[in-house]
């Protein structure tokens, strides 16, 4: 079984997008950036109560958004050779448009508190989630290739068989030395489905 991240290794940093739309440049700040992610989540709900972003824009922003350049067609090769789960730190309600240009795949996340058309917060499934989604598929005798490109898929990466990161800042790379660094989405299905086969 595969498990993979979304952001970054399928589609586009969501908060990014947001962050390009709105000019608002402290919403650029990702898992890429901060290893802890209640510290990124309560910084990016405070921009969004200061600067009085709805969960409408944050919307329309996501309905303009499309998977990553070939994310589609590795995930449709992928998805023939073995079954995916994608293990995320996004929200349901971020989501479920890019999962729906993506055939709509199996994905584990959070889900946002929206009250009037405001964020004012979120609801973790499980703090480490990526990490304990893993060591359960493990538990029922699966074997488990995971990639991600963030602070936030390390563990996850270091729970499975084989853990790839993929398309990761330099300073993650650095960081963790162990993973191996891969850049396409080629690269990217020859090392998932090796251990599949």
């Amino acid at each position: 079984m595969v498990a993979l991240d979304l952001e970054g290794v399928l589609v586009p940093e969501i908060w990014i997008a947001v962050a390009e739309h709105t000019g608002i440049d402290e919403l650029r700040r990702t898992t890429r950036d901060e290893p802890d992610y209640e510290r990124l989540m309560g910084g990016r709900l405070e921009l969004l109560e200061r600067h009085g972003l709805t969960m409408s824009l944050i919307a329309d922003v996501i309905a303009s958004l499309q998977p990553l350049d070939g994310a589609a067609e590795f995930l449709h090769a992928l998805r023939a050779r073995t079954q995916v789960v994608i293990l995320s730190d996004t929200f349901e309600q971020f989501a479920a448009p890019l999962m729906a240009q993506l055939e709509w795949p199996t994905l584990l996340c959070h889900r946002l508190v929206v009250a009037d058309d405001r964020v004012t917060g979120y609801r973790l499934r499980l703090a480490d989630h990526k990490r304990l989604a893993v060591e359960a598929i493990r538990s029922l005798n699966y074997r488990v290739a995971a990639a991600g490109d963030s602070y936030n898929d390390t563990a996850m990466l270091q729970s499975a068989d084989t853990g790839v990161l993929f398309r990761a800042p330099d300073h993650v790379i650095e960081e963790f030395p162990q993973f191996p660094a891969l850049c396409s989405y080629d690269e990217l299905l020859t090392a998932l489905t090796a251990l599949t086969d």
